[in-house]
């Protein structure tokens, strides 16, 4: 076992007994690569990284190649889950320097940190213009003692290249208006694939953020090309081989523009974020589609993702066994006809083939098909025998559980348990299911107890619910912030917003500058060769349009004006970027909906055992209208939240105070009024509609 047996990331414990003497990120590794005068060499990626499983087998595993690495370079593993911060900044680095970035990322560095020499997967042999891993170790070697002078140079330049890069950020702080929000939906416009739906070619990832800017579009303006684009490719991602047919949840993306074949890797965070969608595009369509996916999605979060101590692990693994005892991508999930007729018989077997796409050809390796809906004209699937249907996926996964199972990265990510707890909330909320409910207050209680300190200052990551030792990053704090502010609208515990309160002072005072700009990282925090500062969406919010919603959203519900003027400044990145790169900021499109829409703050006063309270405050929850806050909680001198401070029931019956900015209409005690307001869809708020 070498350097990394102690570590707490699933991802640097794969690595523990590799020959290589790996070490973790830290100064010692550095102090180490100056006594020695040697390069250091970081290898960064995350525990269901396909690729990274391979080098790690064809090179790491090796004893030969693992000999020369410990010989003439102090080896540096990092998760990027772990410290997305070094990933960051060196991402950015080979970025420039290659054209392109991925996982396993490979840097090597000088022992001051700076890197010099950049690639992503190296093979064992050369390969398709790639040099052999081992060509690079050895010229990286001779450059570093025939030619250090050339070396330094090169480090020298690209670390003053990263410093001295500017966002270009507005000058003045104002947010996107309607134009701005207009022009982005233009420029989605052309890049929607209009016969697959999602944006451009392969490889294509869910878009769960510009999706949501679409639905709050059209909420706000009406404009109906927005909702057929969001819904329409919710639907094709549905169906396609991206969505787990037989156990829910979604694959990392699809490697071609149809959603047929999936990099089977399955990720909180994907399924957080496109839970949450599907329950909004319910929301404002009744879509059962929409409703069925929403469910299956949440109900695969909990079973399958959960951790004993409340929380949600990070992903499962796109390799597993395929039953010759060697890993293989997909394994788990594929089907050929005659696997089929094994677990089925011929007849179901027949029905099966024809409903789930599965053919002798194949539609992945060797035969053998992912799962998908194939459709036939528009939407439509041939009619089937429901109950024929429900028995036999019931079948096909009671087989697909004696395979076996990808491995699961079980540590816990503070920014994706926000987002999953913002999710199962309202998908619970929604569909009357407070199994849901009872699953994110599990995962929000563990955030407390495990991942915040007696300062509000959060740890990014656990595992077995021991804190590790990275400090939160900026997503850490926005996200979690977004989680208990929904989490305490579902409840109506006050608490959880005085939690995203704490949270969200942090942001403003260690994360922000005197500009208003934002940063990946604390002012605080460990200093690397540039502080990492990115407003742009990936997988998953960026840190700085998450902050900017949750702020707005705390700003809504306690009428804080600084935190209001928080958020408008942070939005001014969202307007430089709308017109020319709206897929990139698409959480911030969304939160610039918000703002143009008010957002509405919705105070429904009420004891909560009372039906008529239950509904109103269902019926703000179904609100449509960008960004409304919802504060529920009887009449009381105290009340839960500030935006109840004053709130009489009228006439002793329960009633809905409609605010935008602290000032409130007169009070509505009728469910259908309060609908109208808000854009609830009419007949929603009945738990099954």
């Amino acid at each position: 076992m070498n350097r990394l047996a102690g570590a707490t990331s699933p991802y640097l414990l794969q690595h523990a007994d590799n020959p290589v003497d790996w070490w973790p990120w830290g100064p010692e590794a550095f102090e180490e690569a100056e006594r020695r005068n040697v390069p250091v060499l970081l290898s960064v990626g995350y525990a269901s990284c396909h690729w990274c499983h391979v080098m790690a087998h064809e090179s790491f595993e090796d004893a030969e190649t693992a000999a020369y690495m410990n010989a003439h370079f102090v080896s540096v593993k990092v998760d990027r889950e772990e410290r997305p911060d070094v990933d960051a900044v060196y991402m950015e680095a080979v970025q420039a320097a290659t054209g392109h970035g991925g996982w396993p990322m490979t840097v090597f560095l000088t022992p001051g940190g700076e890197p010099f020499y950049f690639g992503t997967y190296f093979p064992p042999r050369p390969l398709h213009g790639t040099p052999a891993f081992r060509q690079v170790l050895e010229g990286v070697r001779a450059a570093w003692a025939d030619r250090r002078e050339e070396v330094a140079d090169v480090a020298a330049r690209v670390t003053a290249d990263l410093t001295g890069r500017s966002l270009g950020l507005p000058t003045d702080a104002a947010p996107p208006g309607a134009d701005a929000l207009g022009a982005a939906l233009l420029g989605l416009t052309r890049d929607y694939d209009s016969r697959h739906g999602g944006f451009g070619g392969a490889p294509k990832f869910p878009p769960s953020m510009v999706l949501e800017f679409l639905l709050r579009h059209h909420a706000r303006t009406g404009a109906e090309g927005a909702l057929q684009m969001a819904a329409d490719t919710a639907e094709h991602m549905a169906r396609g081989g991206i969505y787990d047919q037989l156990g829910g949840g979604f694959a990392r993306y699809a490697v071609d523009r149809e959603w047929t074949v999936p990099h089977f890797e399955k990720m909180l965070s994907d399924n957080a974020l496109l839970c949450r969608f599907y329950a909004h595009l319910w929301r404002a369509t009744g879509s059962a589609l929409a409703r069925r996916i929403a469910l299956e999605t949440a109900d695969f979060l909990v079973r399958e993702l959960r951790t004993p101590e409340g929380g949600f692990a990070s992903a499962l693994d796109a390799d597993s066994d395929d039953g010759t005892g060697r890993p293989a991508e997909g394994a788990y999930y594929v089907w050929t006809p005659e696997q089929l007729r094994e677990v089925l018989g011929e007849a179901d077997a027949a029905l099966a083939a024809a409903h789930f796409g599965v053919t002798d050809e194949g539609t992945f390796e060797h035969g053998s098909s992912v799962l998908r809906l194939p459709r036939t004209d528009g939407f439509d699937s041939p009619p089937v025998d429901a109950a024929r249907l429900d028995r036999v996926r019931r079948a096909l996964l009671a087989a697909r559980d004696t395979r076996p199972a990808p491995g699961r990265d079980d540590k816990v990510v503070a920014a994706w348990n926000g987002l999953t707890v913002a999710a199962l909330a309202e998908t619970g909320a929604y569909f009357d299911r407070p199994d849901l409910v009872e699953a994110a207050l599990g995962a929000a209680d563990l955030l407390v107890r495990v991942h915040l300190d007696t300062h509000g200052r959060l740890s990014r990551t656990s595992r077995d619910g021991r804190p590790g030792g990275s400090a939160g990053v900026l997503e850490d704090y926005a996200d979690v912030a977004e989680g208990f502010l929904t989490l305490g609208s579902v409840t109506g515990e006050g608490v959880w917003t005085d939690f995203a309160g704490l949270l969200l002072d942090h942001v403003l005072d260690r994360f922000r500058d005197d500009s208003g700009a934002l940063y990946d990282t604390a002012a605080d925090a460990e200093a690397l060769i540039h502080r990492p500062q990115d407003p742009t969406d990936n997988a998953t919010p960026s840190g700085w349009n998450a902050a900017a919603g949750a702020l707005l959203t705390y700003a809504a519900l306690t009428g804080s004006t600084r935190h209001r003027a928080a958020a408008e400044q942070a939005l001014s990145v969202v307007r430089a970027l709308a017109p020319r790169a709206p897929r990139f900021v698409g959480h911030g499109l969304a939160v610039a909906e918000a703002l143009l829409a008010g957002p509405y703050e919705v105070a429904v006063v009420g004891a909560p055992d009372d039906p008529r309270t239950r509904t109103l405050h269902r019926t703000a929850l179904l609100a449509t209208s960008p960004g409304t806050v919802v504060a529920a909680g009887p009449p009381s001198p105290e009340p839960e939240f500030p935006l109840l401070a004053d709130r009489p029931l009228v006439d002793g019956t329960p009633a809905a105070y409609l605010c935008q900015g602290f000032v409130c209409d007169r009070p509505e005690t009728d469910p259908t009024a309060v609908a109208a307001r808000l854009g609830s869809r009419e007949g929603a708020v009945a738990p099954h509609a």
